[in-house]
């Protein structure tokens, strides 16, 4: 059996998938991969069903080794020369892989043919980082097993992928509070704050005056633009709670939260209307866009 052995982890690694889902109610929101076309895309690449666990490294690569000879892809945040991004590659056994510091972007993802083979909690590979579910980032002398999973041929593109639209522009749409706000959301430019976590994306910047009142706590969703009292909005991320009292005046879409994944600190957003319409038309062509590796 193939294992790769880290060396060293970075700055927070952790195995992802898709997420899991249907435990909501119980209070545990689906977690999974930041930037989810990056990991299908790779998973794809290699020749694994796009929801094979694969590693999700955060803003520093990390250094890796299998026992035997891989076929690997990385796609995501550009992390250096370290391999060619969107392509698989082959990696021989022994060799050191090292991803250094991403050069933009915030999360790269390493996905190997077949896959990593791991416990299933809750039908997910997913670790919440926030509570433990599925377990914890990768520390130095940790090993996990290659699967045999592989489910076709890695996928060569014919031509090179070309780098994605950046991550300064979220399109949003109106969120169940949204008649409550006037257009001041769309007018501002915000930072990413050093804040910023699994669970929320704050954003420094122009306050937002919130409606006056107490809310009757309600479900949330991933992507909903929450703004609390002090008026600086968070973007509800990958392991957002389930419930919240703070109005909503939008969500992003579907088809930016890649964007989401993708931002680093300091980095400048600002969001722009979309309808639903828009909304389905942009998600269909990015899955057209997926298909065509």
């Amino acid at each position: 059996m193939n294992r790769l052995h880290v060396i060293s982890p970075g700055m927070l690694t952790t195995v992802q998938d898709l997420g899991r889902f249907g435990y909501a109610h119980f209070g545990i929101s689906a977690s999974g991969a930041a930037d989810p076309l990056a990991l299908r895309a790779a998973n794809l690449l290699v020749g694994n069903a796009e929801n094979a666990p694969a590693l999700e490294m955060t803003l520093t690569g990390g250094e890796f080794a299998f026992d035997s000879t891989a076929v690997i892809a990385l796609a995501g945040a550009d992390f250096g020369a370290c391999l060619p991004m969107w392509q698989p590659v082959e990696v021989r056994g022994g060799e050191a892989l090292r991803c250094p510091a991403a050069r933009y972007g915030a999360r790269c993802y390493l996905a190997v043919r077949g896959g990593f083979d791991v416990p299933l909690v809750m039908g997910s590979a997913s670790v919440h980082v926030m509570t433990g579910v599925g377990g914890s980032p990768l520390r130095r002398g940790d090993t996990l097993a290659v699967g045999d999973a592989a489910v076709r041929k890695p996928r060569r593109p014919a031509t090179g992928i070309a780098t994605r639209d950046g991550t300064g522009c979220l399109r949003a749409t109106a969120g169940p509070q949204a008649r409550a706000f006037g257009d001041e959301l769309y007018g501002a430019t915000y930072r990413v704050s050093e804040e910023s976590n699994r669970m929320g994306i704050r954003l420094k910047g122009q306050a937002l005056a919130s409606p006056g009142g107490q809310m009757i706590t309600e479900g949330v969703a991933l992507g909903a633009v929450q703004v609390p009292p002090d008026g600086q909005p968070i973007v509800l991320f990958v392991e957002h709670q389930t419930t919240g009292g703070y109005p909503k005046p939008a969500n992003v879409i579907s088809a930016d939260f890649w964007r989401l994944g993708q931002l680093r600190p300091r980095d400048e957003v600002r969001f722009e209307r979309a309808t639903m319409e828009a909304a389905l038309a942009l998600l269909r062509d990015q899955e057209e866009w997926l298909y065509s590796l």
